[in-house]
């Protein structure tokens, strides 16, 4: 399932090689955020949907 995305602006004066490490960047940062968030309890499934509450501050 999908519990964590995000977005990146980026423009045409990126090389390849740029794109890539701010793709995996933005990776790195959403997985990270996905496992804090299966770390807390926070994920559930119901009715074949994935359901991620948010953070308690």
């Amino acid at each position: 399932p999908i519990i964590e995305q995000d977005v990146v602006r980026v423009n045409h004066e990126l090389s390849p090689e740029g794109l890539r490490q701010v793709g995996k960047d933005v990776e790195r940062q959403v997985l990270s955020r996905a496992v804090q968030a299966h770390l807390e309890h926070r994920i559930i499934i119901f009715n074949n949907r994935t359901i991620v509450f948010n953070a308690e501050h």
